[in-house]
């Protein structure tokens, strides 16, 4: 899959600049499928170009002008093609850390890596839990899904909460497993 259709789901939750969509992405998508800025700005003149969004001007008085992207018809027929359409291949884990334990010789270096990695795993635990927080807007979960026009988004919240939680039981465990190798060395 290409950033196009993770940029046109975005544009979903409705008009944006690439500064929003690039915030947008941190905080919802940057879990399952990250993008830098650049990225984003470039996919978006592509989709510009390709008549699936819309982008405006917008004139600011003490900042440079922006430009605010929305969905056309065609891009969203275009993203409610691939919506339907079974994923190609399942997904894959590609994540460097997992190089560097595969090669690991100091179990002591390891340890400073996994607690890094417990670091970043509660910051965006803590991240996505506000942004549920915001979601729910004082509902309960019930009431949201029942009630929401969209449970995409927060669906899509509830697997990076999961995720990020299986990051920190598998941590633990590296930990353990490594203070029991330094232990017998």
């Amino acid at each position: 899959m290409s950033l196009k259709y993770a940029v046109l789901a975005a544009l979903l939750e409705g008009e944006a600049s690439g500064y929003e969509l690039s915030k947008a992405f941190d905080v919802s998508f940057a879990n399952f499928w990250p993008a830098t800025p650049q990225q984003l700005y470039r996919e978006l003149e592509r989709l510009a170009q390709d008549g699936l969004v819309e982008a405006r001007f917008v004139q600011q008085e003490r900042r440079p002008n922006k430009r605010m992207f929305t969905l056309t018809p065609a891009g969203r027929e275009d993203l409610r093609a691939f919506a339907v359409e079974p994923p190609r291949r399942p997904s894959a884990v590609r994540d460097e850390l997992l190089i560097k334990l595969q090669a690991m010789e100091d179990p002591e270096a390891a340890h400073a890596l996994i607690e890094e990695r417990m670091t970043w795993a509660r910051g965006k635990l803590d991240r996505y839990e506000r942004v549920r927080d915001r979601l729910l807007d004082g509902r309960t979960e019930d009431e949201f899904l029942r009630e929401s026009d969209r449970v995409g988004p927060y669906l899509t919240l509830l697997r990076g909460i999961s995720f990020e939680e299986e990051n920190l039981r598998w941590c633990e465990r590296v930990l353990a497993v490594l203070k029991h190798r330094v232990g017998r060395g």
